[in-house]
């Protein structure tokens, strides 16, 4: 139980991180070069992971890291970027709120993880609290911005059931730096294709992409993924519902965004959500059915009727 608490507490770190990357990239970093801006977010922290596993992919993780870096890096940070940029800080962190029902269903149908019921109720009150907060926001809502962070959310909830299947043969830290790798170098001829030569960046916009590639990136997706190893993915699934509650409160703290009375009643109902997902202590054995103990140490069996 209490391991189960501790590896919640390290997977939160990555929600929290990415809620407040929203604001990062909308105020810092270049809005038309959303390509650019996924390759210069994956690289690096692919890099970096890799520098620090020194383990490259061997036989069939040459294809499952190229196919999970398009759908956890390379087409999500794009998609996420586009969202970053055409959406209010909270409306873009909210829309992948609506990952945790998503990413119980795919995990039951790839996985056999079927989500108990505080699970489903956890997922149900934070989408709940999720429409409410995007249909009484009382600014404009883009439809690419929000096509894309849909978009997103929806590859980035298969990529990471994928992960959480095969990274038990590679390990996680390996198995995340490959992903971001491989996601960088798909989405780079795309950069030089599209969108040319790269931005400049002026001194703001490099340390928000320092903070992009080590924070939000590099130690979010290997604590994520850690959690996604030895959590239930419903339950890893609410906890990335700090994401909309650490967006929306940066955008209100810093970037001046309103928050109405519902929408402070969406975080209610957001972290309600998380509550419900925590993980519980397994139900005590009744006494009649307990096992006295031996005396030389070994454990007891019970045979079987």
């Amino acid at each position: 139980m209490e391991a189960n608490l501790r590896w919640s507490a390290v997977t939160a770190v990555a929600p929290i991180a990415w809620g407040a990357n929203y604001y990062v990239t909308r105020e810092f970093l270049p809005a038309e070069y959303p390509l650019y801006g996924g390759v210069l977010r994956a690289l690096p922290a692919g890099l970096l992971l890799l520098a620090g596993c020194r383990k490259l992919p061997t036989g069939s993780w040459w294809w499952k890291s190229l196919l999970l870096g398009i759908l956890n890096m390379g087409g999500f940070f794009a998609l996420v970027y586009v969202a970053a940029q055409r959406l209010p800080t909270s409306v873009a962190s909210i829309v992948m709120a609506t990952a945790p029902l998503v990413l119980m269903l795919i995990a039951w149908a790839v996985l056999a993880e079927r989500p108990g019921v505080r699970h489903l109720a956890g997922a149900v009150v934070g989408v709940g609290g999720v429409s409410l907060m995007l249909l009484t926001a009382s600014v404009e809502v883009d439809g690419l911005g929000l096509l894309a962070s849909a978009g997103a959310m929806l590859m980035s909830c298969l990529g990471m059931v994928l992960a959480k299947r095969w990274s038990t043969e590679a390990g996680v830290l390996a198995s995340t730096s490959w992903q971001l790798v491989g996601g960088g170098l798909v989405l780079l001829p795309l950069a030089v294709a599209v969108e040319g030569a790269p931005p400049a960046l002026d001194l703001p916009a490099v340390l928000a992409f320092g903070y992009v590639v080590v924070v939000a990136t590099a130690l979010s997706f290997a604590v994520w993924f850690a959690g996604m190893q030895r959590l239930p993915a419903a339950t890893v699934g609410l906890i990335g519902l700090l994401n909309p509650v650490t967006g929306v409160l940066l955008g209100t703290a810093i970037a001046g965004e309103p928050l109405t009375p519902q929408q402070a009643f969406g975080l209610v109902l957001a972290l309600t959500g998380i509550l419900l997902g925590r993980p519980t202590p397994p139900r005590p054995v009744p006494e009649e059915l307990a096992l006295p103990e031996r005396a030389d140490g070994l454990k007891p069996f019970r045979s079987l009727p």
